[in-house]
């Protein structure tokens, strides 16, 4: 079981290791690329916008000695753009771990597709990742981790794995919490198939509570709000809420305890929403292995990658 004491601003080092953290030049991914940078390891950001990367990149410079950074181009809505940035990403490896952070957090109004006909919230938040975890893999060294980024939004909204694309029914939230529930089973889903493997590697999942740009830290350029905005986001939710900064924190523990096991889900101790990252309970629904299946089996078939586990090697006695 993981260590219950846990200390967010005295992280072990991760000098020597290698992590990618999709989405990491805005929000919450971004200041898990910054506290991973500052815990010593190289940083591969993979995001969409050369320019807003540049700006972040640039503000994680400044505020850690030295850091190894590295850009690769991602957008989670294109599966031709997740096969070339998980062939970047195999030439940059190996990696130690992928936090897969980016997604869509607001919903259109109307039923949206990617350009491969995928509806876009489940298509974007989870699918995407699923077909970059897939063929990133086996870039990803023994004991590494995959992190999702899971969201309370599936203890507000019933799972309806039948209508998991909204082909029957939308509604802007149910289909974010939709694409949230997805990305909850795909966590524990690759976590019983690492471990039927027999895979060193480990799957996790983390959530922010609630965290709002408001209330962190402020980085220049890079968590900048209209100023009206930012003074009703502070003045409505200081008391239950916490910044994107601490919003991190989850992910960042799963990503590095040395204690966290495979499946662990971490997120704020405070009712669910603020205060330092401690093992949760998931929601049943997404967590149960018949929606794993399901999903998995639906994620193979929609974005046309196969994910299989290789199973270990098998070690011949030595005769004496």
């Amino acid at each position: 079981m993981s260590d219950p004491v846990w200390d967010p601003l005295h992280l072990p080092s991760q000098l020597g290791k290698t992590f990618v953290v999709t989405g990491g030049n805005a929000g919450i991914g971004y200041f898990t690329s910054e506290q991973l940078a500052g815990a010593g390891a190289r940083v591969i950001v993979a995001s969409r916008s050369a320019e807003k990367t540049a700006v972040a990149l640039a503000s994680i410079r400044s505020r850690v000695p030295g850091p190894e950074l590295e850009h690769v181009r991602l957008d989670l809505t294109s599966l031709a753009s997740v096969r070339s940035a998980a062939a970047a990403i195999r030439e940059l490896g190996p990696i130690d771990g992928l936090v897969n952070n980016a997604g869509l957090v607001i919903s259109p109004r109307r039923r949206t597709l990617t350009e491969d006909g995928l509806e876009i919230l489940v298509g974007g938040n989870a699918l995407g990742h699923f077909a970059l975890t897939a063929q990133v893999f086996p870039a990803l060294a023994p004991g590494g981790r995959v992190v999702g980024l899971g969201s309370m939004s599936t203890r507000m909204v019933r799972l309806d794995p039948s209508d998991l694309m909204s082909e029957r029914t939308y509604r802007p939230f149910r289909a974010y919490a939709f694409s949230k529930h997805a990305v909850h089973g795909f966590a524990f889903e690759l976590d019983r198939r690492l471990r039927s493997a027999g895979d060193s590697r480990r799957s996790l999942l983390a959530h922010p509570g609630f965290a709002l740009s408001a209330l962190a830290d402020p980085r220049p350029d890079v968590t900048d709000q209209a100023p009206g905005r930012r003074f009703a986001e502070k003045a409505l939710f200081t008391l239950v809420g916490q910044g994107k900064d601490r919003g991190a924190w989850p992910s960042v523990r799963a990503m590095t305890d040395p204690n966290a096991e495979s499946g662990t889900f971490f997120g704020p101790s405070r009712l669910l929403l603020t205060g330092i990252p401690a093992p949760l309970a998931p929601v049943t629904s997404s967590a149960s292995p018949e929606f794993g299946a399901h999903l998995w089996a639906l994620a193979e078939e929609k974005t046309g990658v196969e994910f299989r586990i290789p199973d270990p090697p098998v070690v011949e006695p030595v005769e004496t």
